[in-house]
């Protein structure tokens, strides 16, 4: 890679260490104004006209610059997730630290490094070039971090505004062998709860005999979802799933089986079914499931409390891939439940969550930022036609029609959303670099 000018290397340090320093925790409604307020200033000191649009929720920063006949969207978010527990960072939170090579601070890496990153690159390539040339713009929300409940409607009702041919997602960087990676989706999200009462109070234990436990009416409702392998039993689950394509097959054919390393990272002795290799990400990647995140229910203090509670409920999460839709999903439940003789089990919806969204691996944009980053990183990217997790990407692929591609700064040791998030200055370099040669290829340059 090509050594960073001395002037972007600056800009970037400063400019993270300007973001980190507001404590823009979405989820308490910290100085969520300011912040943008912010980063509106950063993008006009780059030369492009940016505007603060209101949402029902924190305002989404619309910016744009550059001439030509192409469009390139990147999409960030400025808000963060709350620093707690603060006994467990080894530095202020919202005070960015450089130790032994790397940058920490909330938001180091999820997502100011990112957006710095891209802000960054642009100031080098604009240095490099002295134009830009092509339309480029931003959309940068302040509330990816509880949900993006606004974004969908926002995009939907600026499509015109926000139309672009191409969009760089909010994150990325490299795996644990330090590969580059590029990934084209995310799955979709739905979380629920299942509740179920029995009695108007806390019982006895001994009414047990002739009083239904909520514990067990729920456990078995949970039990009739899917098998031990993971595979959904709710009838017309997987009927819109849609098929992989030669191409991604063979894409997942060559993700580094890393599925050893993680399992002895986990503690995990076996993954369901016995997967591993393209099986393993095949099932990770491509393949809907249901999660469980808790359930809860009586007593569970120290020692004995021979109670038989009156009510019980479990917190559900559902990973969908596409073309799954939500509410479609939850109808299916809703149905399954009632045809296995649970009425008495209530099914609440806690966050209706965000649509699945996967690019085509042979749109020329994606095929430009894999080869940006072979050019980069002098070594061969792995490429993810989408990852496991979830995020507010399917108004952009379904309804601006752009093709996606993540690319970033982190690596897997970042710990972003944990106490002392950070960056390697390393990452933070290529990550630079990559979007910079990304903007080229782009351009045809």
């Amino acid at each position: 890679m090509r050594p960073l000018p001395l002037s972007v290397t600056n800009y970037a340090h400063e400019t993270l260490r300007h973001l980190v320093a507001l404590p823009s925790v979405s989820a308490e409604g910290r100085a969520l104004g300011e912040t943008a307020d912010a980063v509106r200033v950063l993008l006009e000191e780059l030369g492009l006209k940016v505007e603060l649009h209101p949402t029902a929720g924190a305002p989404v920063i619309y910016a744009e610059g550059g001439e030509g006949d192409k469009t390139l969207l990147f999409y960030n978010h400025y808000d963060v997730q709350p620093a707690d527990p603060l006994e467990l960072w080894h530095s202020d939170p919202f005070t960015l630290t450089e130790r032994e090579g790397k940058l920490y601070g909330r938001g180091a890496s999820d997502d100011k490094g990112e957006l710095t990153s891209r802000l960054a690159a642009l100031k080098w390539f604009q240095q490099e070039h002295g134009r830009i040339p092509f339309k480029v713009k931003f959309c940068i929300e302040g509330e990816e971090e509880v949900g993006s409940p606004h974004l969908e409607h926002y995009v939907e009702e600026h499509q015109d505004l926000l139309k672009a041919d191409a969009v760089i997602w909010e994150a990325g960087g490299v795996d644990i062998a330090d590969r580059p990676q590029v990934y084209c989706g995310l799955k979709g999200i739905v979380g629920l709860e299942l509740r179920v009462k029995t009695a108007g109070y806390d019982l006895h234990s001994s009414y047990g005999a002739v009083v239904q436990n909520p514990l067990y009416r729920l456990s078995r409702a949970i039990a009739s979802l899917r098998d031990d392998e993971g595979k959904v039993l709710v009838k017309g689950f997987s009927d819109k799933v849609r098929a992989l394509t030669e191409l991604e097959e063979e894409t997942l054919g060559r993700i580094p089986d890393e599925s050893p390393q993680l399992g002895k990272t986990f503690g995990v002795d076996k993954f369901m079914g016995g997967v591993s290799g393209k099986a393993f990400y095949q099932k990770l990647l491509a393949q809907p499931c249901i999660n469980i995140n808790g359930i809860h229910g009586g007593y569970g203090g120290p020692g004995s409390k021979t109670v038989l509670p009156a009510e019980a409920f479990a917190k559900l999460d559902i990973r969908l891939v596409p073309d799954q839709e939500p509410q479609e999903i939850l109808e299916l439940m809703r149905a399954h439940l009632k045809e296995h003789g649970f009425d008495d089990v209530e099914l609440v919806v806690a966050k209706f969550g965000e649509r699945p969204a996967r690019s085509s691996l042979a749109s020329p944009w994606v095929q430009q930022a894999i080869e940006a980053c072979r050019e980069v990183y002098d070594q061969e990217p792995v490429v993810w036609p989408n990852f496991a997790g979830s995020g507010p990407m399917h108004p952009f692929t379904n309804v601006l029609g752009a093709p996606v591609v993540g690319l970033g700064v982190g690596y897997p040791g970042s710990k972003i959303h944990s106490p002392d998030e950070h960056i390697r200055i390393q990452d933070f370099e290529l990550g630079i670099a990559v979007v910079k040669r990304a903007m080229e290829k782009f351009a045809g340059l």
